[in-house]
């Protein structure tokens, strides 16, 4: 076998760019489907964050569109912007949990630099 030289349909020039999978799917090595994956991944996340693997309501969101004027609704920035500072404190906290499992002292986990 050569670099560059696959047979496989899915390498060729002339297929690049169509959708559907190029990769084998895991369950032919691992025996798992994607929804032990996920299950797998969320036990390992609660895990490390010491919090209790509890059952999920499957009706706990209620999905209902909202109106363009709707006073409860925040400007697309300001919710972004949540997004966003959820998304990094989140990703902190793993870090910081991460630091405490490998023995290091607690320190500044920032990605970024504190204002000169």
């Amino acid at each position: 076998m050569i670099p560059g030289r696959c047979r496989g349909k899915a390498h060729k020039p002339e297929h690049l760019g169509y959708a559907g999978r190029r990769v084998l799917v895991s369950r032919k090595w691992s025996n798992k489907t994607l929804t032990e994956h996920k299950h797998d991944r969320r036990t390992w996340v609660l895990e490390a964050l010491g919090l209790p693997d509890e059952p999920v309501d499957p009706h706990r969101y209620v999905w209902r569109p909202v109106k363009p004027g709707d006073p409860g609704l925040d400007p697309i920035g300001v919710r972004l912007l949540r997004s966003v500072h959820e998304r990094q404190r989140w990703r902190n906290q793993l870090l910081e949990l991460e630091a405490r499992a490998s023995g290091q002292p607690d320190q500044d986990l920032s990605v970024t630099r504190p204002a000169a």
